[in-house]
């Protein structure tokens, strides 16, 4: 498919800089193609921190083209990679060694291919590494495994048991099942399956594997639009219907029916017979959303996120490659998937910075789902109440084109939005919530409603400190305090995961009962809610919940059918939930992050905020949420009370681009750590010297990272800030290759970053 560069508007600024990249990419391509009928030798890029491609003779009646996936040696070992393009001719195909096998898998997309090397030029990774996040599901090239079931054979058992029975009647109505599955259904443990085969009561049988998904239908069950929000799905359907590349951002307040609006657009898409991708931050914990997707459609989309099993990774795996879903849900890594073609991908929140990833490929899934969309030449939805400072200026200068959604659908009314100044009425001695909100607290639960309370800080405390000698207990591996979670009785570092049980005496002089909690966590407010409302069903919603993900899906859905009469979270309550009865939110420490001096501070405090006070009030009259706060008069808090979205991202704006910061300029950051301080201060020393000269970039540091010390790695940080055109990759990738690294040291490049940890 064409990609109209010349003629058409790039929507973003790194599209801009690249598309010469893009151009090169595709001509190289089909200039690669009129060789490959013939090819000697191919190129294969293998998934693994290399500096490129490496030749390989093609032998005698091997037929491959770019795209395809080929099993070739690699030293002692044998390796998947990808046919790349013809060998380079460098090396007689007589002394290369061969490509060993094609396998059975479908050919790369070209467009998937051009989007691996332009996120490896972007984010200056090894273009191995970028292939390696498509191909992270080795099983997806081996023959599948054969699943077996049970079938009864008409024998019954010597000793018969009443849990025998249960198994023996299941099959009486029942196919062939796997013994999980069989058990379950039974009410019984696999072991009293694995019986009745022994005893000759049950016989295996091979299973077909299921090779077709459920089809979303389009047209199952539509729903009841308001006159605004048709009016947007229109857009948004028309501007799919074109098959052509666009942005656009779907803005609209919390509760303005957003979801199915965009909805639409997947319906549009799945007309013309081109899948949809639906990138969400936490599809782990998405079960309301999944719920609305199967009333609109049918059935249930396909998922992709780290909770899958291997066989469901490579099931799913499959079929994307081989074009058989429709509608996929996934996390971030889903835009790595093997798509052969997409008919719109939609970044819901997609302001959230869980679209950040921050190890391995750094990357953020926002942006490159933008040129993801440009290179197949597909739509891009982006949809927020609370759109990132790069979307709102994007929109406001026309390289995106916005829908926006203002009410709220149906009956419910967005919240009033209040300040509560701990100056002047500070919590009672020994609690942390105010009068006003256990007031507001109390009435809402007197109408029978749900009251949500907002901290973002896990555990109990964030820190313990020794009353007798003023012993601070701090990770061994890190540089930060140690969390306390009192009700698994436990510290715990919330950047390395080490763990060690609560002391009963101070560690450091042996004094006991010396030992005090330092500031409020979840739990801890959680303790003071029981005991001043000692009838009330509380909750506590967290990602370190003691039921993993599964608790936490169990949770939120006990919240969501009343279940629960208040609510304690952290930042999870904000990722999109839909709660009919919350009518009341009280943020316990509205001030929380807005002091960190980060450069977005500002910025995903109101996002958090918003987000969160918007939960209140979607099904029900008088929405409203109370701030805890010591600091009114900040801009972040008074626009939230205003109401003016609009007018702090413009302030917000006008401050970036006085300051030349993103996203009127850019950022990039390069991390060195070692094992050894001393080390790193040598090799940061060194860089710092061979820094190149630019006129448009400028090198900030080299200086410790705020966290100075992550799972006993020192780390040091040097901060680039360039101008929009400047050649920023190009100058990181001359400045580094003049200083190799050497012994323990690691460098990470962050293009754009997010975290300044």
């Amino acid at each position: 498919m064409h990609l109209k560069l010349c003629n058409r508007r790039i929507v973003t600024a790194q599209a801009m800089r690249l598309q010469n990249f893009v151009v090169a990419a595709r001509l190289a391509f089909h200039l690669s193609m009129r060789e490959s009928a013939d090819m000697q030798s191919v190129s294969v890029l293998i998934p693994l921190a290399l500096p490129g491609p490496y030749d390989y003779a093609v032998p005698e009646g091997l037929e491959l083209v770019r795209g395809d996936f080929v099993r070739v040696p690699l030293g002692p070992r044998q390796v998947n990679g990808v046919v790349w393009g013809p060998g380079a001719g460098d090396v007689a195909p007589a002394k290369l060694k061969s490509v060993l096998a094609h396998l059975d898998a479908p050919a790369l997309a070209d467009p998937l291919m051009q989007f691996v090397d332009w996120v490896a030029a972007y984010v200056l990774a090894p273009p191995g590494l970028v292939l390696r996040q498509i191909m992270r599901v080795p099983a997806a090239f081996e023959p599948e495994k054969p699943v077996f079931g049970y079938q009864a054979t008409g024998v019954l058992p010597d000793r018969m048991t009443p849990a025998r029975q249960r198994v023996l009647d299941v099959m009486l109505d029942t196919p062939p099942l796997p013994r999980p599955e069989l058990a379950r259904l039974a009410g019984v443990s696999a072991s009293v399956v694995k019986g009745l085969f022994e005893a000759g009561a049950l016989q295996k049988t091979a299973l077909q594997p299921s090779l077709t998904r459920p089809r979303p239908d389009p047209n199952f069950s539509r729903v009841q639009l308001t006159p605004d929000q048709e009016g947007v799905a229109t857009a948004l359907a028309d501007a799919v219907a074109q098959q052509d590349f666009g942005v656009h951002v779907l803005d609209g307040v919390t509760g303005s029916g957003k979801t199915e609006v965009y909805f639409e657009a997947i319906a549009r898409a799945l007309e013309a017979g081109r899948p949809a991708l639906i990138l969400l931050p936490e599809i782990s914990l998405t079960a309301q959303f999944l719920a609305r997707f199967e009333r609109r459609f049918g059935c249930a989309p396909a998922l992709w996120h780290s909770g899958l099993t291997p066989a469901e990774r490579r099931r799913t795996w499959r079929a994307v490659a081989e074009n058989r879903v429709q509608v996929l849900v996934g996390a971030r890594s889903a835009l790595f998937l093997p798509w052969p073609d997409l008919g719109v991908i939609i970044v819901d929140e997609e302001h959230d910075g869980g679209f950040k990833q921050e190890d391995g490929v750094v990357y953020n899934a926002r942006d490159m789902a933008i040129v993801r969309a440009q290179l197949t030449g597909c739509s891009v939805i982006l949809s927020s109440a609370t759109p990132s400072l790069e979307t709102f200026v994007n929109a406001r200068q026309g390289r995106y084109q916005t829908h926006r959604l203002a009410a709220r659908h149906g009956m419910g009314e967005l919240p009033d939005i209040e300040l509560v100044d701990m100056r002047a009425t500070p919590p009672a001695r020994g609690t942390w919530l105010v009068p006003q909100i256990s007031t507001a607290m109390e009435a809402a639960m007197a109408r029978g409603e749900q009251a949500l309370l907002f901290l973002n800080r896990r555990g109990y405390a964030p820190l313990t400190i020794c009353r007798a000698c003023g012993h601070r207990y701090d990770c061994p591996n890190c540089d930060a305090w140690m969390v306390e979670h009192r009700f698994r009785r436990q510290l715990e570092c919330h950047h390395c995961g080490h763990t060690r049980p609560t002391p009963e005496a101070c560690d450091n002089c042996g004094a006991a009962d010396e030992l005090v909690a330092c500031g409020p966590g979840v739990e801890r407010i959680t303790e003071e809610v029981t005991a001043r409302f000692p009838k009330a069903r509380a909750a506590i919603l967290s990602s370190d919940h003691a039921g993993g993900v599964a608790g936490i899906r169990q949770t939120i859905k006990l919240i969501a059918e009343g279940g629960v009469d208040i609510i304690v979270g952290t930042q999870i309550v904000a990722k999109g939930h839909h709660f009919p009865k919350l009518s009341f939110v009280g943020v316990v420490d509205a001030d929380l992050g807005l002091g960190n001096g980060d450069l977005r501070a500002a910025e995903r405090t109101y996002q958090m905020l918003s987000q969160v006070a918007g939960r209140a009030g979607r099904e029900t009259t008088g929405g409203r949420a109370l701030l805890q706060t010591h600091m009114p008069e900040h801009p972040v808090l008074q626009a939230l009370v205003s109401g003016d979205r609009d007018a702090f991202l413009e302030r917000e704006a006008e401050a970036r681009e006085q300051a030349a910061m993103p996203p009127f300029g850019r950022l990039g950051a390069i991390i060195i750590s070692a094992t050894d301080q001393q080390e790193g201060l040598a090799f940061v020393t060194e860089l710092a010297r061979k820094t190149p000269a630019h006129e448009h970039v400028r090198v900030l540091g080299p200086a410790p990272a705020p966290i100075a010390r992550i799972r006993d790695r020192y780390r040091f940080r040097f901060l680039l800030k360039a101008g929009r055109q400047a050649p920023l990759q190009a100058f990181i990738s001359q400045w580094l290759s003049a200083a190799p690294r050497r012994g323990s040291i690691r460098i990470s490049v962050d293009i754009d970053p997010y975290s300044f940890l």
